[in-house]
């Protein structure tokens, strides 16, 4: 194994450039090569490019090219093969899309150039990320001895290599990986963090690692107190951070080759971390699925609860996340929904030693135990901290609500209605103008926070589903003002607003108490509105209410 791993560290300044059957090797994505010849298998593999017809032609030679968005047979695919083989690229990665195999091997033959077909459900950003880190992996060498994404492997073979303890950690700072070679001194801090699986402070928040994260390379990170030193280096691909390795320090004398090492590992570390996140992903698809089941299926919900290993005598309710974002649908809202995922799981961790979260459209879900003698308490810190934090991984606002408790897993549908009428409600008043509505109100709360309004929303849904509203006393006001260009329906909601007290409507509406008079006085002759009738008053009031509420043109959070 010695030899394996000095093979892994040191690459032979004469070998081969990097060959296309190694990056797929390297790859493992599914890809079904569409001609294989040793000669286009042998093709030397400099770079990844993703291809937008729309773009300025430029070199590609001996590049990857993933032709996203493009079909077999189309005459943009047909232009990229011809300029991809007069320009000596490597190989083409597209999706075959309902065209056969024989179809794809018949354009690459004729154009001599390697076809890899990628499977239809094949995320284009995964694949980029893929190519690119084993491209920069098959530079190094191999991976000999060391399974791809096997992460314990991989630092079992960093801390032969260094001379030290290793440990990967993810951007989360969960432990992903560390070495268990034994004779390495190790101090406290790696004890516990190895036992927890956990960093014991969040990476966002910690110096240690915004220095590790900002810096280009390897760097030593100096002894505090009881601590020994480590080295570090954050790990990426294609850009983006996947973690970070961390080494405990082998001393002086082994430093400078430990740092060069680790310098020289990056691209398989990136390689191997991507491998595992697939893994990961596959175990987070999962339990999506499986929280899915227990908030929509109550044959089943019993199931699902024993898969997560919930034990719901105490309770549970369901917790409810959402970025308030103008669109949704960029690369940008995707990554940042999914960090709040990640931030809910760490926090739910802290908190509850235990998370069950997971992503439902563009909603993160989580279910809070109903722990000690006052659980709601805890529901509204966790949220409420999780706010806090929020700034970390989005410019935008992040709203978060916490349906009822639920006593039985079949009752968890129930309290996820209610996180959801909570949210939606609580990001309706984060995007309303304020004034009337009242403004902007706490991002985090519990439904029995906003039980009243919520119940005038029903009551207003009500209203307009029955009709209740055609042609009444407000929507014949409504009509005259926009007719009319005249302003009694604002006259109207503030004097019910100031309790009938001509002054106080008056210096609402920033008018004369006169105008206010004369207002009113026309509500009442012009509609035959009587205002001193309880019964009028009531239904008038409850249809402001319940329009302010719930405004015409507003967000709706996905379900």
């Amino acid at each position: 194994m010695d030899s394996e791993i000095q093979h892994l560290a040191e690459p032979d300044q004469n070998a081969a450039a990097v060959r296309l059957s190694d990056c797929i090797q390297l790859m493992q994505a599914d890809l079904v090569h569409a001609n294989p010849t040793p000669e286009n298998l042998g093709h030397p593999v400099s770079d990844v490019l993703m291809y937008d017809p729309m773009d300025e032609w430029t070199s590609i030679d001996g590049r990857i090219i993933l032709a996203v968005g493009l079909s077999c047979g189309s005459p943009d695919f047909d232009q990229l093969l011809h300029r991809a083989s007069n320009s000596n690229a490597a190989a083409v990665i597209v999706k075959a899309h309902g065209a056969s195999l024989e179809q794809l091997r018949s354009a690459a033959v004729r154009h001599s150039l390697a076809v890899l077909v990628a499977p239809d459900n094949a995320d284009w950003t995964r694949l980029v990320a893929l190519a690119r880190a084993s491209v920069m992996g098959a530079a190094v060498d191999s991976v000999s001895g060391v399974r791809l994404g096997d992460l314990y492997a991989f630092a079992n073979a960093a801390a032969s290599i260094t001379s030290g303890a290793a440990s990967i950690v993810d951007p989360l700072g969960r432990v992903l990986g560390y070495s268990t070679l034994p004779g390495q001194p190790i101090d406290e801090l790696r004890r516990v963090t190895t036992l927890s699986l956990q960093e014991i402070k969040p990476p966002a928040f910690d110096t240690d690692f915004k220095i590790v994260y900002a810096s280009a390379g390897a760097v030593l990170i100096p002894a505090v107190d009881d601590e020994m030193a480590r080295l570090a280096l954050a790990v990426r691909a294609g850009g983006e951070l996947l973690g970070s390795i961390w080494i405990i320090d082998p001393g002086e004398e082994k430093r400078e080759a430990a740092l060069d090492a680790l310098d020289r590992m990056a691209p398989l570390a990136g390689l191997h971390m991507l491998h595992a996140r697939s893994a990961s992903d596959f175990g987070e698809r999962r339990n999506g699925d499986l929280i899915r089941t227990l908030m929509d299926d109550t044959v089943h919900a019993s199931f699902a609860a024993a898969q997560l290993g919930l034990d719901p005598v105490h309770g549970l309710a369901v917790a409810a996340f959402s970025i308030v974002r103008p669109e949704t649908g960029s690369l940008e809202s995707v990554r940042e929904i999914h960090r709040l995922l990640h931030l809910v799981t760490t926090v739910c961790n802290i908190q509850f030693n235990t998370s069950n979260s997971a992503l439902v459209g563009s909603v993160v879900y989580a279910l809070l135990p109903c722990q000690g003698t006052t659980p709601r308490a805890v529901h509204r810190r966790v949220v409420q901290e999780i706010g806090a934090y929020a700034h970390t991984i989005s410019s935008y606002p992040v709203i978060a609500a916490v349906g009822g408790i639920a006593s039985r897993v079949e009752d968890l549908p129930g309290s996820r209605s209610e996180a959801l009428q909570t949210l939606e409600y609580l990001l309706h008043k984060q995007t309303a103008t304020p004034g009337t509505s009242g403004g902007r109100v706490p991002a985090a709360g519990l439904f029995e926070d906003h039980r009243i309004p919520l119940n005038l929303l029903k009551i207003g849904a009500f209203i307009d589903d029955n009709g209740l509203a055609d042609l009444d006393d407000i929507a014949r006001i409504q009509a005259h003002d926009a007719e009319q260009q005249t302003d009694y329906l604002d006259t109207l909601r503030a004097y019910l607003v100031s309790n009938g007290n001509i002054s106080t409507t008056a210096a609402r509406l920033h008018v004369h108490n006169n105008t206010v008079r004369y207002r009113v006085a026309r509500l009442a002759k012009d509609f035959d509105l009587d205002l001193d009738d309880p019964q009028k008053r009531l239904w008038i009031w409850l249809r402001l209410t319940t329009m302010d509420l719930a405004p015409q043109a507003r967000p709706t959070v996905p379900t």
